[in-house]
């Protein structure tokens, strides 16, 4: 289906040309006014507000502007914006991490104290309002020519099946054949080793276990590399010990390092609006995806590990009960922030997003994934699978008809590659295969897209070349509809907006906006880029209408648990009007990825007395446990303010198999 321009764009082309008429005989002066000054009253008359929404930015305090990473909707309406260092090496070094709680409703903002680095970290919402954040940066990217100091991956053996040894940050590692001393650069657990009795010989057969951990060399220079494999006494052993655990390297160079990540993991409360530290994962994570299963657990995949390589298809399960984490027996690759949704019967739908890191030829087929089996089932049908990378996913409203669509997108790494692409599969078919949709505004990277409570699809922002490379950031916005299967232009936002941004839908019906991180701020690319912090809301065009919104208030009973199957009352004296309610999932959105965001129709009746009675449905892959946004939306489109409601675990949800040791990695994963 191709491109529908707006009434707006039409109305806008003809205003264009009776300007230029206008210039004609007017001369530069006139021409420069209507180019400017002419566009900014128009787009604040009431006409096209109600056809196109307003953008407006947000005012903050200088001291609370952040370098927003990472955003989350919270069920008390307020929104987390996480930065960690922020992609600022300075502010990594000072050890400075920084997280703000955002009142939209207020415009108040407050400053939280943030634990641990958590830029690059994965979060999701848990059954019980509060956000998991899981991983972030232990160290970051160095480029070849700016190492100074020699390091690389230490292997770390342990032959005493007694006993596992932690060593600290900081060991000292000496090569016996080189003589030459690397550190660790953080904590490390070596398990004790294997022990296995023969039941025949009784003989015992001892396999040592291994850890890893990154290494460098106390001092700067070219003198302390190594050019082949040693092994390494471990610093402050002694007697057996010293003989039992020890180190073995490969070359320990001047190499690019990658960023590297942590398995620090937390919980936000949004009531005592602090982190709440639980058990770490078991492996590293920068770049990760966490996605909630069916039962209120945890998926976490992906990833930079602590030695900056892609995490090898060790993927875990946080269980919010136990605040503790297990690996799935077995491996399954993907490349960072994949695009995971929980989709039917409780499988996980890989749309094939992703951005980042991970080889060209491995892990970037979108499929169904079954946890329980391990079984992937490609979905064939996506056109330029190779341009995927920082491409944006949606399942499309209402999530009953198992839909999704896949945004824009670029090429792997710095590739200038990008497309306006959109792809659609529906799940439910038979055999699900992805179809060409009608085409994004323009080719583009990082879009972010947004669910809005009318079912239509907000669409903003990106570049169409890496990181906003060559001044190519697009200031567009449109809207799609999945009835019609099109979009319409909407109002330009004020805003350019790639790398680190992203967008979440607010409790009243509006969008903000955050981030931006431009690799140059010129078209010439000689001036460096600064990270947008300015954040901005968008007022679609169904809050411009003539008249008063639909109002839905609770009972008094609205904030209690609401079980899949049970029913939720409301009030609202517009309820003869009211054409659709819905229920919504707070977003939480980072590097083109929200996988949490879902609006799901509710069955509902009303009374002549103005009740409205909504039932959930008894799906818990439709409607994973936690709190969600209730909206009514009226004959004219008009959405309600949300009210709140808590979907608790519900019984019948599987538990997934788990096993506390890692799977084990085949060759070449």
């Amino acid at each position: 289906m191709k491109y529908r321009p707006s009434r707006r764009t039409r109305r806008l082309a003809i205003g264009a040309a009776a300007v230029l008429v206008l210039a004609g005989f007017n001369g530069p002066a006139l021409y420069n006014f209507a180019s400017e000054e002419y566009h900014d009253y128009k787009i604040n008359q009431p006409e096209y507000k109600a056809e196109n929404g307003q953008w407006e930015i947000v005012d903050i305090p200088e001291e609370f502007r952040i370098n927003t990473i990472h955003a989350a909707l919270l069920h008390t309406g307020k929104v987390l914006l996480v930065a960690g260092s922020g992609n600022d090496a300075k502010m990594f070094d000072a050890g400075t991490f920084r997280t703000v709680l955002w009142d939209p409703k207020k415009n108040t903002f407050k400053n939280i104290p943030t634990p641990a680095d958590l830029f690059c970290a994965g979060h999701t919402q848990l059954p019980d309002g509060k956000l998991l954040v899981a991983g972030g940066t232990q160290r970051y990217e160095t480029l070849e020519g700016d190492v100074e100091k020699a390091g690389g991956l230490m292997i770390v053996y342990n032959e005493n099946p007694d006993k596992a040894k932690t060593l600290k940050k900081g060991t000292r590692f000496t090569g016996k054949k080189n003589g030459k001393t690397f550190v660790a650069q953080n904590n490390i657990l070596v398990p004790r080793a294997e022990k296995k009795i023969d039941p025949q010989t009784g003989e015992a057969t001892v396999t040592p276990s291994s850890s890893r951990v990154y290494v460098e060399a106390p001092k700067k220079g070219k003198k302390h590399q190594t050019g082949a494999q040693d092994q390494y006494q471990v610093s402050g052993l002694k007697g057996q010990e010293k003989e039992n655990i020890y180190g073995i390297a490969q070359k320990l160079s001047f190499d690019k390092k990658d960023f590297q990540g942590i398995k620090d993991a937390y919980e936000f409360d949004p009531v005592a609006e602090r982190y709440i530290t639980v058990d770490p994962m078991g492996e590293a994570r920068w770049y990760p995806t966490l996605t909630t299963l069916e039962d209120g657990s945890v998926l976490s995949v992906s990833g930079l590990d602590e030695i900056g390589q892609v995490v090898p298809g060790k993927n875990e399960i946080y269980d919010p009960r136990t605040k503790k984490w297990e690996y799935l027996p077995k491996t399954r690759f993907f490349p960072t922030y994949p695009a995971l949704f929980l989709a039917r019967e409780g499988k996980i739908f890989y749309t094939g997003s992703n951005a980042g890191y991970g080889p060209a030829n491995k892990g970037r087929t979108p499929g169904i994934w079954d946890l329980s089996t391990n079984e992937f089932t490609k979905v064939p049908g996506m056109s330029d699978p190779d341009i995927l990378e920082t491409s944006m996913s949606v399942l499309l409203p209402p999530a009953q008809e198992q839909k999704y669509m896949v945004l824009g997108g670029g090429g792997i790494g710095e590739s200038r590659k990008s497309t306006n692409k959109t792809r659609i599969v529906d799940l439910n078919d038979k055999n699900p295969r992805f179809k060409d949709g009608p085409e994004l505004y323009a080719d583009a990277r990082y879009p972010t897209s947004v669910i809005l409570p009318n079912d239509k699809v907000l669409t903003t922002n990106g570049s169409d070349d890496y990181r906003g490379r060559s001044d190519s950031n697009i200031l567009k916005a449109s809207m799609y509809d999945p009835e019609k299967r099109e979009f319409e232009d909407v109002a330009d936002p004020l805003v350019g907006r790639n790398y680190h941004s992203g967008g979440l839908l607010l409790p009243d019906g509006r969008v903000m906006t955050f981030g931006s991180d431009s690799l140059y701020a010129d078209e010439a690319n000689t001036k460096p880029g600064e990270f947008e912090q300015r954040i901005e809301i968008y007022t679609p065009p169904y809050l411009h209408q003539d008249g008063e919104r639909p109002q839905l208030k609770d009972t008094g009973k609205t904030r209690e648990t609401v079980k899949l199957g049970g029913k939720a009352k409301f009030s609202s004296k517009d309820a003869k009007s009211i054409e659709k309610m819905r229920l919504i999932r707070p977003g939480s959105f980072t590097h083109v990825t929200n996988v949490e965001q879902r609006s799901i129709a509710l069955d509902y009746k009303t009374t002549k007395d103005g009740d409205i009675t909504v039932t959930l449905p008894d799906d818990p892959s439709l409607v994973p446990p936690g709190w969600y946004m209730v909206n009514a939306v009226d004959d004219k489109g008009v959405p309600s303010k949300a009210a709140w409601v808590k979907v608790p675990v519900d019984p019948s949800a599987d538990k997934h198999q788990t096993t506390e040791e890692p799977p084990a990695v085949q060759p070449g994963a």
